[in-house]
């Protein structure tokens, strides 16, 4: 077993195909007592050598699905600010590292979860770390009077963390790439722009960027409904009171329909860690020093929800429902000849929740004086086709997880292994040198890197669709 000396004490890991690991370690403080809805503090240091041979807590939340394993219990409590880290040599100097963000909009995640284990990612010759924060209300509601983004909060301790520790273990914290997906990955683009992270990373790998930033007055609507619905009144000590699965139990109150999303919760514009949307620091000049991946899987909606049948679908009313109006259909029809309604159906919503979100982010960043690049991920699973969240077994290479039976099936074909080499060739080539093997995202040459088999690299692919939401869409 390997030994290593962190900030707050000895620690003890093992090792796996040449590959050292140590889970669990603390980063913060327990978030409980008078710690509760707080930004994050120092962890306790201890004595002697602390094993780190199992994940700590995952923050508290439900199941993600019906008949989904629950990856928090009431029992876990609110010890769930601990990192992980992989590396191919805790002796060596000067690796690039790579910090992981998950996503599960905001109220779902942990660093526990199988298709994260980056041993796979790791033998590429980078040291990665994975992190929880906490999610849902804790780590996302609003409360008058304390500081808001408290999950926010918690990635930037885990990315000053990573600043203090990871040359223990052979990184280099001047060459650190942060990425993710879904929430991760708007994480990482805010953050990118962020001043009290500023100095903390070097460059961004976001997969599927959603919007999702509320406005405070949202955010104070959604704790006033949870505390209804708790029967308290929307204070500190009220909810603070509260064990976890109690609010856990009313923290869907504000969805009162479809129209209200996936969740009540994302990151609240404080003018301070979040001035907007992911791309709004961005398009006022911010972040330019960081260099940025980001991209889209084709098909984002899908496995999001349900796609009916074409002759149900009234594309006008679909339109219309994101904001575009009812005469964006036909220019959807006439961008996209030949689609069906139901995959235009697709398309819409793919832009609305991802696509569209992700190429502002790019185009962004790169006004922003941003060395930027842009993809999107083409490639099929054997049920839910380019879906939201396919891309995540190919960046860790692990393909016999149940994430991803969920998408590839079970054996995973056989392209798995060599798509998934590609991409993650591409990626630590990227953390190690900022250049990820395809031409850069500039608005004279919006080249967009297509990750198929064989990739392949061309003009920006959806041009209809930019060109209709900048027409039409709100700011």
């Amino acid at each position: 077993m390997t030994v290593v000396v962190t900030s707050a004490g000895k620690i003890r890991g093992t090792s796996r195909d040449q590959i050292a690991c140590f889970r669990g370690i603390p980063f913060a403080a327990p978030p409980e007592g008078p710690l509760r809805f707080q930004p994050p503090a120092p962890p306790s240091p201890w004595d002697g050598v602390r094993d780190t041979l199992a994940f700590g807590a995952a923050p508290p939340q439900l199941a993600p699905a019906p008949g989904a394993p629950a990856i928090w219990r009431p029992g876990d409590g609110l010890d769930c600010l601990t990192v992980n880290v992989w590396t191919p040599d805790p002796g060596a100097a000067g690796l690039p590292v790579m910090v992981w963000i998950y996503g599960g909009v905001w109220k779902y995640g942990s660093a526990s979860m199988p298709q994260y284990d980056a041993t796979a990612l790791a033998a590429a010759g980078v040291v990665v770390v994975t992190f929880n924060y906490r999610v849902g209300f804790e780590g996302f509601g609003h409360l008058s009077g304390f500081p808001d983004n408290r999950g926010l909060r918690d990635q930037i301790a885990a990315l000053q963390w990573v600043q203090d520790n990871i040359a223990a273990f052979g990184g280099d914290n001047a060459n650190v790439t942060v990425f993710g997906q879904s929430a991760g990955a708007a994480s990482a683009v805010l953050l990118a722009s962020a001043p009290a992270a500023r100095g903390l990373f070097r460059r961004v790998i976001a997969q599927s960027i959603p919007a999702g930033a509320r406005t405070r007055t949202e955010a104070h609507a959604a704790t006033t409904a949870i505390a209804r619905a708790a029967g308290l009144p929307a204070t500190w000590d009220a909810l603070a009171s509260l064990p976890p699965e109690a609010l856990l139990a009313v923290q869907d109150a504000p969805l009162r329909g479809p129209e209200d999303g996936f969740t009540a919760f994302g990151p609240v514009v404080d003018d301070d860690l979040v001035t907007g949307q992911p791309w709004t620091a961005f398009e006022a000049g911010a972040g330019g020093e960081v260099d940025l991946i980001c991209g889209f899987t084709h098909e984002e909606y899908r496995g999001q929800g349900p796609v009916p049948a074409a002759q149900d679908i009234d594309l006008g009313q679909v339109t219309e429902a994101v904001g575009l109006g009812k005469d964006a259909a036909a220019a959807y029809r006439e961008g996209y000849p030949g689609l069906s309604d139901d995959a235009l159906f697709t398309g819409v919503l793919s832009d609305a929740l991802v696509r569209m979100p992700t190429t502002r982010v790019a185009q962004a960043h790169t006004r922003a004086g941003g060395r930027t690049w842009l993809y999107d991920f083409t490639w099929q699973g054997h049920a839910l086709g380019a879906a939201h969240g396919i891309d995540v077994p190919f960046t860790f290479g692990n393909p016999n997880t149940r994430y991803a039976a969920l998408f590839l099936g079970s054996p995973p074909p056989a392209d798995f292994a060599d798509l998934s080499e590609r991409l993650r060739t591409a990626w630590t080539s990227f953390a190690r040198t900022g250049d990820p093997g395809w031409p850069r995202f500039t608005p004279d040459q919006p080249t967009t890197r297509i990750w198929n088999l064989p990739p392949t690299d061309t003009a920006y692919p959806l041009e209809a669709s930019r060109q209709i939401w900048e027409r039409t869409s709100p700011a």
